[in-house]
Parts: C-alpha cells; sequence; structure tokens
C-alpha cells in the first residue's frame, strides 16, 4: 500500500476504493517531543480502543473494520482542522492559561483538577503547535463555518459524556477528551482515533482536587517530564530557536504505562488483551 502520511504515534496508507489504513505504532510523544524509546504494546491497546469507542458510540464515524492487532481501516474524508477538546475538569493546558489569566472561566473553585460547573467546549488549532480558539477565532480563521462550530460543539460534549458515563461504570474519571471530524457524504462525522492520547484518565478511588492526579494515560509521561524539569526545558530551547531534545524515558515509566493502558483498556470495555509483555 502506498505511504500517505506518518505522523507522531500513526502511520497512514491508501487502501484503495476510497479508504485508508490506520497502524498504530508504539512510538509515544509529549509536548510535541517524540521520544526514541517505544511503549510496547501502546499500539495495539490504541487499535482495540479505536474499534471499541466507534462501535459503541451511537454517532456516525469513518470506521470500517479492524483487520490486525494494531491496524484498521477507515473511510477517507475531508478532515475539519479544529481539535475538539471537552473538558470536565480545570487541569492541563487550562488550569495553566487560567492561572496566567488567558482563560476566562467562572469558577466556584479554582484549585487545580476542579470539578468544572458543567463540561466547556475548549477546541485548539491543528498544528505543529496546538493553539486554543474561541468560536471568533475559529470562525475568523476560516477553520469552520458558525453553523459548523455549533454542531462540533454540541457533539463534543455529547460525545464526552456518554465516554465519561463509561469511565465512571469502570471506575475512572475522564477528565477531558480530544475528537477529530471530518465531512464524510457532506455529513459531519466522528474519526481519526480514541484512545489513551486522546484522554485524561484518572481512578475515581484516588480522586481529591487540589494535587496532581494518578493516571492512567500518556499524562504519566507529561508528568515525569515535568517532575525533572523537561517541560521547563522544552520551552526553553524552543524560545531560542532550537528543536528541543529528548531525554530517555526511564524503564520504570515506559512498563507503567504499558501497565495501565492494559487496564484500562480492560475495566472499560471488560476485555482482555492479555497481560503485560514486552514485545
Amino acid at each position: 500500500m502506498e505511504p500517505v502520511a506518518s505522523g507522531k504515534v500513526k502511520d497512514i496508507y491508501d487502501a484503495g476504493d476510497g479508504r485508508l489504513r490506520f497502524h498504530f505504532s508504539d512510538r509515544v510523544s509529549a509536548y510535541d517531543v517524540k521520544f526514541a524509546q517505544e511503549i510496547p504494546r501502546k499500539g495495539e491497546v490504541l487499535c482495540a480502543f479505536a474499534e471499541y469507542w466507534f462501535e459503541s458510540l451511537g454517532v456516525p464515524h469513518h470506521f470500517v473494520e479492524k483487520v490486525s492487532d494494531t491496524d484498521i481501516i477507515v473511510k477517507k474524508m475531508e478532515m475539519i482542522p479544529l481539535e475538539c477538546v471537552a473538558r470536565g475538569y480545570l487541569y492541563g493546558s487550562l488550569y495553566d492559561r487560567y492561572l496566567a489569566g488567558k482563560a476566562t472561566l467562572d469558577l466556584d473553585d479554582s484549585r487545580i483538577a476542579a470539578l468544572l460547573p458543567r463540561p466547556i467546549f475548549d477546541p485548539t488549532t491543528k498544528s505543529e503547535h496546538d493553539m486554543p480558539v474561541d468560536r471568533s477565532e475559529a470562525v475568523r480563521m476560516n477553520l469552520v463555518s458558525e453553523s459548523e462550530y455549533d454542531r462540533l460543539e454540541r457533539i463534543t460534549l455529547d460525545i464526552y459524556k456518554k465516554m465519561a458515563d463509561t469511565a465512571r461504570s469502570a471506575g475512572f474519571i475522564m477528565a477531558d477528551l480530544k475528537l477529530e471530524f471530518g465531512i464524510l457524504d457532506g455529513e459531519i462525522v466522528l474519526g481519526d482515533s480514541i484512545g489513551p492520547d486522546e484522554h485524561r484518565l484518572w481512578p475515581l478511588d484516588l480522586y481529591a482536587p487540589d494535587k496532581t492526579q494518578d493516571t492512567f494515560d500518556k499524562q504519566i509521561l507529561r508528568d515525569w517530564l515535568s517532575s525533572e524539569g523537561h517541560k521547563a526545558r522544552f520551552e526553553r530551547e524552543r524560545a531560542a530557536g532550537a528543536a528541543p531534545t529528548p531525554p530517555a524515558i526511564p524503564n520504570g515509566i515506559i512498563e507503567k504505562m504499558t501497565r495501565r493502558y492494559l487496564e484500562a483498556y480492560s475495566r472499560i470495555t471488560s476485555k482482555s488483551l492479555g497481560t503485560h509483555t514486552d514485545n
């Protein structure tokens, strides 16, 4: 098959007949930095989650079938140039922007990880370094029309509620969620993939605001990078016009990510991909 694109995690091939083949690799990135090490079985979990969510959400999508442990077939569509983010908690970049006065929120509780009064739609551009945009900015930049923005907001928040409810029944809090959509046969449909790289997943029994949360997603790596000063170093290197240099990820972090990706899949889907073994 002819290669179409190779991203931070997925490799995309032309499967013919108006279809694409997504290959989910074990590659990992964080803060827009790609790392040399891989996370064993990550691609397998992402692929399995993509199949599960596309088939269980009950919304129009471009998924066709899963064809291997790490590959799915999807229909080609015109992707909408907007990352559609739903947030239920004050965390991550939203918390940073709020502290910096760059996010206006009406909050009863402004502690980190506090539950928001209601889930919010917080989209970003799709670029090497995603930038938050509001409705007027998205329309002015010709990313979407006003009606498309409003529809994407409704769909994103509806999907977030469904996924958050499913996660809660499995003992997790889904703090936020990133989705992508496209146009297929004139309709807005769900696309790309959905899994631990697209949301924050916290164990419900350990949740408490005003602290960094335990997590079952890529935040494990982000938290380590922040605690070791690498995130700040990345920012300094970018400000100096240099490409950030990725550190070596400790084996303990790699193993923890694999274990927790597998456990999250098992608990949410009630299916097992087996125990943790290195590829």
